[in-house]
């Protein structure tokens, strides 16, 4: 009995490894993302879209068209969100709004199949609005045409890219128990919720098997 009770327990531990070992997927989204910056701060995620921001005079707007798994990981702009130096020509006038926008359109890996991104990378400009304009007309002012899809998402922007809006994009992973502890210490994070749910089960069933075992006895 003593043998079965073994095997039941090295059963499990073997399942649990191939399910820690087994091919992950890494799905991401490739748009363009939104940031913000006032008053020379870092740039930060926005939290609702250029649509209904209504940004300062002197605040800075980013735009970043890259793939990305989520907020922790999206690619900022590459440019600083530098107000006296985009809009430091640029004189006030009476119910207007100086804000500094920078569009950058990503690399060749962001880019969808068979577009290319603009030779000039980054695109910065000064846009001089009314009061109360949004952050898409400041984005409008610099970076035309834009193109939304019909839940009013931006997806493109000067153009780029012209087919598409916020696909997903999927890549296979490998997936070792070492690749996944170094994953998972890098993304400051335990191991995936997949593999802890899998172990889990894999371990009730062990369990199980070892319980039947002695009442056999």
């Amino acid at each position: 009995m003593p043998i079965r009770v073994a095997g039941a327990v090295t059963g499990a531990l073997l399942t649990l490894t191939a399910v820690a070992a087994a091919p992950a997927q890494a799905a991401g989204y490739r748009y363009w993302s939104f940031w913000e910056s006032a008053g020379g701060k870092p740039w930060t995620y926005a939290t609702q879209g250029p649509a209904t921001a209504r940004p300062a005079d002197g605040d800075a707007l980013g735009f970043r068209f890259a793939i990305s798994n989520g907020t922790d990981d999206m690619s900022r702009p590459s440019v600083a969100p530098d107000f006296p130096g985009i809009c430091g020509g640029v004189e006030k006038k009476d119910g207007t709004k100086r804000i500094a926008v920078v569009v950058d359109f990503g690399g060749p890996l962001d880019a969808p199949p068979g577009e290319t991104p603009p030779k000039k990378l980054i695109k910065v400009g000064c846009a001089q609005v009314r009061e109360d304009a949004t952050g898409a007309e400041a984005l409008a002012a610099v970076a035309k045409p834009l193109r939304y899809d019909s839940a009013a998402m931006l997806c493109g922007i000067a153009g780029y890219p012209a087919r598409g809006c916020g696909e997903q994009v999927t890549e296979k992973t490998s997936a070792t128990p070492a690749a996944s502890e170094a994953k998972a210490s890098s993304d400051g994070g335990g191991p995936s919720f997949g593999v802890l749910a899998g172990g889990a089960a894999v371990l009730a069933l062990g369990g199980a098997a070892i319980w039947k075992a002695r009442r056999r006895r």
